[in-house]
């Protein structure tokens, strides 16, 4: 079936909810995927480019980038053009994970010594090798969440994608921000400039304006603190990160840091899933926390502990973390030995912990969950 076709069969079963905006992108995405049908990449390099005796090459297809707030459908579009896309040399992946790809390659071809085969025959400036080696694995690229914060990356992209386009390679991508909004007020941005122009010029833009946020209406159906824990427990937390995640099998990832990196045990589409030791039994402290917030509208966590004066530190991150959440507007899902209100029922540091209950509290409200996440009101 054809990405449409299965689209509109979601409609029908109830599956999903129509949407015109919906709707128009997957008829951008379909037309797309008819395009690739019968496109061969001829870049640099290719033995169809040098067949061709100097013959205008094949144009690429051009690529597309869909933004629009979190929850409005676009990686469930994406895994249906995924699905369909008539090619045999495509990937998918969360731009993040491929940005950290990009570097460990570039390192490991600045170390190879000069004299080396690989080396004198790519020279000395990694991109274009590492661009050869992305469009041999994969000529049609798919990233989920496409942002950029990192100075590293941002230094990089653009020479980077012009390789990949000098190649042949059709980008699809998503995002909740515009291009322009992209690494918006980062340290020389001014040379990131020429990456937005780029993907301006190679990428159909389309603002994803569905009228409903899907995310949190799935979230509103279910509860958000499961106790006691148990196999039940984690089945009903399983069951919520394949509603929010579209059933993603979910990947691990770092956040660079003030110099260091901090470890995300796993996380696909904006959600975050930890246990309580990742968070709290570790020396995190209110920027981890915060990094954490801004980047995820929904974090879950695994097996939060009855707390007591024994576990102070605990508690105090464990504060900590909730404040910055609530803060964020970020949605919290977790189990638990005990409600909020029994989670630190006595002993010294019980007072002062009752704030946080009652933020708790409020972030298993309807109202709380239909707040829009703070990352999402910036995009």
């Amino acid at each position: 079936m054809s990405l449409l076709e299965t689209y509109r069969g979601k409609i029908r079963s109830g599956e999903l909810s129509g949407d015109p905006a919906q709707e128009l992108a997957a008829e951008k995405l379909e037309l797309l995927s008819r395009r690739l049908k019968h496109y061969t990449p001829g870049g640099e390099d290719s033995w169809l480019q040098k067949l061709s005796f100097g013959r205008k090459r094949e144009p690429t297809p051009q690529g597309l980038y869909i933004y629009g707030d979190v929850g409005r459908g676009k990686s469930m579009l994406m895994d249906l053009f995924f699905a369909a896309a008539p090619v045999e040399k495509k990937r998918r992946v969360h731009f993040h994970a491929f940005m950290q790809e990009v570097h460990a390659e570039i390192f490991r071809y600045r170390q190879l010594p000069e004299d080396s085969p690989e080396r004198k025959k790519g020279g000395d400036d990694p991109i274009r090798p590492t661009a050869k080696k992305i469009a041999q694995a994969a000529w049609l690229l798919c990233f989920d969440e496409l942002q950029v914060t990192d100075v590293a990356d941002a230094m990089i992209l653009g020479r980077l994608f012009e390789k990949l386009f000098d190649r042949g390679v059709v980008i699809v991508a998503t995002s909740n921000r515009h291009p322009d909004e992209l690494y918006k007020n980062g340290l020389n941005r001014q040379l990131f400039l020429p990456f937005i122009a780029l993907f301006k010029d190679k990428l159909d833009l389309l603002h994803l304006a569905a009228a409903k946020d899907y995310r949190l209406q799935r979230l509103s159906r279910s509860p958000v603190w499961f106790a006691p824990p148990g196999d039940e427990a984690t089945r009903a937390l399983d069951r919520a990160w394949a509603l929010l995640t579209d059933e993603a099998e979910g990947a691990p990832a770092e956040i660079e840091l003030l110099g260091r990196k901090l470890p995300i045990p796993r996380q696909a589409r904006g959600v975050a899933r930890f246990s309580f030791a990742d968070l709290c039994e570790q020396p995190l402290g209110p920027a981890d926390f915060l990094a954490i917030a801004g980047r995820f509208h929904t974090v879950m966590i695994d097996g939060i502990p009855l707390l007591s004066p024994a576990k102070r530190n605990e508690a105090k991150r464990f504060v900590t973390l909730i404040d910055a959440l609530y803060e964020a507007k970020a949605k919290l899902v977790a189990t638990a030995e005990a409600m909020p209100e029994q989670i630190y029922p006595e002993g010294d540091g019980a007072f002062e912990f009752q704030r946080c209950v009652s933020r708790l509290m409020e972030m298993q409200s309807e109202d709380y969950r239909s707040l829009p996440h703070q990352a999402d009101s910036a995009a």
